[in-house]
């Protein structure tokens, strides 16, 4: 998952990263982006200055 989310923050388009890799779905590219919003949720930080 981790390689998906670097490959989207790079700027490949979903359709770029679904034709590099055929075996995914575009579900599957929401599955990641679902994942990382629950992982961001779970970790919040508090900067000071």
């Amino acid at each position: 998952m981790p390689m998906l989310l670097e490959l989207m923050s790079s700027g490949m388009t979903q359709q770029e990263i679904l034709a590099d890799y055929e075996d995914l779905e575009p579900d599957d590219l929401l599955a990641v982006l679902a994942y990382a919003a629950r992982l961001s949720d779970a970790k919040r930080v508090v900067l000071t200055r």
